[in-house]
């Protein structure tokens, strides 16, 4: 672990200019901007982004369709951002939101008018362009894939394409198509237009085809995506597109970056006083994670929304768990009586199991949400997966260097790494049935309070704009106003007008148009808060104020893809577990322990009626990588035990032992991450506290479990069985004892 004087100087010059590199990356950026925080993406409800409304051609269009069309449009949008939106707006428009973009008009022409494929014979395109009936030989349902691609070997100016791939319907009906086409062109008609029409030069029978001449590769690419996705329901006609500011507000970013420097210099501060060197090197860490964060985000051009941010505070809490994991065993070996040499060694060889454990668990949980996920699911994927490479990074790679540095720098003594003080012993195991008991009670008030207010007619939680849609009002202003004046001054008339408690607002960019959302709101309500609003902010004369009724921002298809990837995480979760520990208690405990801290988060939301928006999603995400992460250190430990076990072992005293040997791990993770919560609630805007309230009660539900329920769950299911043959030894024995006691008093 001795560094020579030129090892120490390399080292010391590594750290030093990597920390500067990303400091400076990130706020100034390199080359154009590039890598810039002021660069990064932000989402609607940050920024702003494009607004496009289309309208249903046809005149009655059923529930299915309109679902359908949604969403084939929010997978086509995907390509833009994660966290678009799409939406129903009125009855019979669709709105279509996409962050990050301010050119409405390229979005318009890239997203098209949305159509469907066809292939066409002879016949048929005859009949196509004289608007009369026809049937296609093939249609975009025939389609499995289609890709893009480019020919290098054509000498044509336009060597870009797009290959199809048939199912086993389309192959069939190509094939035949071919044969009876021979010599005869075949016309690929999309979106209203022809895209090519190659003539037939042989039967083609393995179920592929091409469209070629296309102008670029983007185009290609384009047309290959949206054939992917299949053909649109229902005919759109674009009616309007608008450039709109942020859904929050600009309040909600500054206030939000106070927040969190408030609450990195707290955390800083609190590790450094309960750790000496190691809290000076994990607020070091800390930096480098936070900066390199950012940075990556920026490069990879990640839309960055309040899911967003939810992955990159659970990245922070990861983070300080892992540099607390690390520096409480180093403490633990301290207090054994190691040298500080060795202290450090051994406690970054004995934290490394519990740190990838806890961090590859989540982040299989990162790769299946990304995957199977959709809008808000995928962003917070995104940025929670890219936390934990950095945080392992940081926690396995740059606090061991830098904490060799500081000893080799002379802080050798053990007095600056702190000793671990041997507290009484606590039977955690003895108060299971109370907290089993505590627990029941808790979820059981949630479902009872959703049964309450169901029964008054009311919706079992307090459900948002996002999940329920409601009413928009669209005001045209004689003159325009700040995003400032728009929240305090404006929102607050149109709640206390209206009767209601969620308004959010969308400015037209460069007009005095600005869009409030509300709940469902009836016809006098609507003119109570026309009449409120007008008496103080003037609207243009001879103009009307616009309402619509909207439906839920929040599809079917991102609340069923969410369950879905839930599900699938927890499932790969158990495999992973079951596989490091080889016992499937472990594995069936730890997904208990994770369901309980979601059910209580949930019985917060449902007596509380805290808001159930686009943040509820991105709450229970992330108590689902923040419970397992502190369940598997708790494991760790437990398994860590049990390999000095022997046939004297008492397993009660092992799982106590375990549970109190990461107490204080525990309690200090959870502070950290808490700090972090309660800053952005006390500092944040309304959608960022209503963000932040219910995550601050995950992080103590997910204390509380590691603590009192996982390891006595794993104990109850038969954990206690490992130990009970030498339990029932040492019973026989005290038995035995007794009698010859007896025995030897009776002579």
């Amino acid at each position: 672990m001795k560094y020579g004087k030129g090892k120490k100087i390399a080292y010391s010059i590594i750290i030093v200019a990597l920390a500067v590199f990303l400091t400076v990356a990130v706020m100034l950026g390199l080359k154009n901007g590039y890598g810039s925080a002021k660069d990064i993406n932000l989402g609607l409800d940050l920024a702003g982004g494009v607004s496009i409304t289309y309208e249903i051609q046809e005149s009655d269009p059923g529930t299915q369709e309109i679902n359908d069309t949604i969403s084939k449009l929010e997978k086509r949008v995907e390509g833009k951002s994660t966290e678009s939106q799409v939406y129903v707006a009125g009855d019979n428009r669709i709105a279509v939101e996409i962050p990050g973009v301010t050119d409405a008009n390229a979005i318009l022409e890239e997203l098209g008018t949305p159509g469907s494929l066809e292939f066409l014979d002879s016949t048929g395109y005859s009949a196509w362009t004289s608007g009369s009936d026809y049937t296609p030989l093939l249609t975009g349902s025939d389609v499995k894939s289609a890709q893009a691609y480019t020919n290098n070997n054509s000498t044509d100016s336009t060597p870009y394409g797009v290959e199809l791939t048939f199912n086993e319907d389309g192959t069939a009906k190509f094939a035949q198509a071919t044969q009876d086409n021979l010599g005869k062109p075949i016309y690929i008609v999309y979106d209203g237009e022809v895209v090519s029409a190659p003539t037939v030069q042989t039967v083609i029978t393995g179920g592929t085809a091409t469209i070629t001449g296309m102008e670029s590769y983007e185009a290609a690419d384009n047309l290959a995506v949206f054939i992917r996705v299949g053909s649109i329901p229902l005919t759109l006609k674009e009616v309007s597109s608008n450039i709109v500011g942020a859904q929050l507000g600009y309040n909600a970013i500054q206030t939000s970056l106070i927040a969190a420097i408030i609450g990195f210099v707290l955390i800083c501060i609190f590790m450094i006083a309960a750790y000496r060197v190691p809290g000076v090197v994990a607020a070091i860490a800390l930096w480098v994670y936070s900066v390199m964060v950012l940075f990556l985000v920026s490069v990879y051009d990640i839309t960055l929304t309040l899911p967003g941010l939810a992955g990159l505070i659970l990245g922070i809490g990861m983070a300080v768990d892992a540099n607390v994991i690390i520096y409480t065993r180093i403490r633990e070996e301290i207090g054994a009586g190691r040298s500080t040499e060795n202290a450090i060694l051994a406690g970054y060889e004995k934290a490394t199991s519990a740190i990838v454990d806890g961090n590859v668990t989540t982040f299989i949980a990162a790769i299946v949400l990304y995957i199977f996920g959709t809008g808000p699911i995928k962003g917070f994927a995104m940025t929670l997966g890219l936390g934990i490479i950095v945080s392992m990074f940081t926690a396995l790679v740059i606090t061991r260097v830098v904490m060799k540095l500081f000893y080799n720098f002379g802080l050798t003594d053990t007095k600056w790494y702190g000793r671990t003080i041997h507290k009484k012993k606590f039977n955690f195991l003895g108060i299971r049935k109370w907290c089993f008991l505590g627990s029941a009670i808790v979820i059981i008030a949630g479902f009872v309070a959703m049964g309450v207010f169901s029964s008054m007619g009311k919706y079992t939680l307090n459900y948002g704009l996002d999940f329920v849609g409601g009413t928009t009002s669209t005001y045209t202003f004689q003159q325009e106003y700040s995003q400032d004046e728009i929240e305090n001054g404006i929102i607050p008339i149109i709640k206390s007008a209206a009767g209601v408690t969620e308004v959010q607002q969308q400015k037209v960019k460069d007009s005095t148009k600005v869009t409030f959302k509300t709940s469902a709101l009836s016809l006098e309500q609507r003119e109570a808060a026309e009449t409120a609003v007008k008496a103080k902010y003037p609207v243009e004369e001879n103009s009307i104020v616009e309402t619509n009724t909207i439906g839920s921002s929040v599809s079917a298809t991102t609340k069923r893809s969410a369950f879905i990837s839930v599900a699938i995480a927890t499932i790969c979760m158990l495999i992973y577990i079951f596989i490091r520990f080889r016992d499937v208690k472990f594995a069936f405990a730890a997904v208990v322990a994770l369901l309980h801290d979601v059910l209580v988060v949930l019985a917060f939301y449902a007596i509380a009626r805290v808001s159930v928006g686009t943040t509820f999603i991105a709450c229970m995400l992330t108590l689902v990588g923040y419970s397992i992460n502190a369940t598997i250190v708790i494991f760790d430990r437990i398994r860590e035990l049990l390999k000095n076990a022997n046939k004297k072992t008492n397993i009660t005293d092992l799982v106590n032992d375990a549970i109190g040997s990461t107490f204080t791990r525990t309690i200090n993770t959870s502070l950290t991450t808490f700090v972090m919560l309660f800053c952005l609630f006390i500092l944040g805007v309304s959608s960022v506290r209503e963000f932040a309230l219910p995550l601050m009660v995950g992080v103590i539900a997910g204390a509380y479990s590691s603590v009192c329920i996982t390891s006595a769950l794993w104990y109850v299911l038969g954990g206690k069985k490992i130990g009970a043959q030498a339990e029932e030894s040492a019973k026989e024995e005290k038995k035995k004892n007794i009698r010859n006691s007896r025995k030897h008093r009776s002579y």
